[in-house]
């Protein structure tokens, strides 16, 4: 395979797609190529638990379940031309967005970001939250697998608030998903627990 020239300049989606595929794991942050940290198995259980509680709000609304929403994990997002981001799981409002988000990478600003932290912190923390701020992204929620903790913060024109902070042994009920409980222990291994204990006798 032909290498590929140096990247002159500020990198572009042209510089990001180029990648093949089936070994791009990377994203376009402020005009560099940024490979994405490596996925512990902290990290891997984080997001696959996540996903598993989004499952109830998967759907159209007025069901069993409280539905509204499609999600994506490891989609790629375009934002600017400066800017393609693959947040850890992405969800956008089915009211806003009527139909399914497809193709790479997806057009369609996000209603709700998760990053799972890993080695690339300071992305997820700094460069990408500038973004995601920027572009109006109204719930960006964070996931600490090393500090075992969950927050959730809300946009505001002067920049993103803290809304939450959760650890371990908490169970919350976090925006935009505060219909649903959320015992934060199961985005890090803990089994989940029945809502009420079993009657004795």
């Amino acid at each position: 395979m032909t290498a590929r020239a140096p990247i002159q300049g500020p990198a572009t989606l042209e510089d990001l797609l180029a990648i093949p595929e089936e070994k791009r794991r990377h994203e376009l942050i402020e005009g560099s190529i940024e490979e994405k940290g490596a996925t512990t198995a902290e990290h891997g259980d984080a997001q696959h638990s996540l996903s598993a509680f989004t499952f109830a709000f998967k759907h159209r609304p007025g069901g069993r379940w409280p539905g509204g929403w499609w999600f994506g994990t490891e989609v790629e997002v375009y934002f600017d031309p400066a800017n393609t981001f693959r947040p850890d799981v992405t969800g956008w409002r089915r009211d806003r967005v009527a139909e399914r988000p497809r193709g790479t990478p997806v057009l369609i600003r996000p209603d709700w970001v998760c990053e799972i932290l890993s080695t690339n912190r300071r992305n997820d923390l700094v460069r990408k939250k500038r973004v995601y701020h920027r572009f109006g992204v109204p719930h960006y929620w964070i996931i600490d697998p090393a500090e075992e903790t969950l927050s959730v913060l809300r946009w505001s024109q002067d920049g993103y608030v803290e809304i939450l902070t959760a650890e371990r042994s908490e169970t919350v009920r976090a925006e935009p998903f505060e219909a649903m409980p959320l015992q934060v222990g199961i985005l890090f291994g803990d089994d989940e627990k029945d809502d009420e204990p079993a009657a004795e006798g």
